[in-house]
């Protein structure tokens, strides 16, 4: 997965992003508790990596934004870019709960 480069985008195109990655992020945790159920534990490692692949790209760029707001550029806090946030947040929340959730399963199971 390529890194962007937030000199190259519109603060716009950073929201969306921050969004789409995120959701490709949620989708593979979703799946990763399905594929559980249905006992094929190979592909769950495979669908939370590549969940944490999508969720390391949004930190990378919401972490450039904090840098460059400590340096000083006061970003423009627009509704889309606190929906960029929400979706990140509540999509790293629901990676930590699956992981915990799975061994619980497991434990459960024997």
């Amino acid at each position: 997965m390529s890194e962007l480069k937030l000199e190259e985008l519109t603060e716009e195109q950073i929201c969306f992003q921050m969004i789409l990655h995120s959701g490709n992020a949620r989708s593979k945790v979703l799946q990763a508790l399905r594929l559980y159920r249905e006992g094929d534990i190979e592909k769950v490692n495979e669908m939370l990596a590549d969940a944490e692949d999508n969720l390391s790209l949004v930190h990378k760029v919401h972490f450039q934004l904090v840098q460059q707001e400590a340096g000083g550029k006061q970003p423009e806090l627009s509704l889309l870019f606190l929906h960029a946030e929400d979706h990140f947040m509540s999509t790293l929340t629901m990676k930590e709960m699956v992981k915990e959730m799975i061994p619980i399963f497991q434990e459960l199971k024997s």
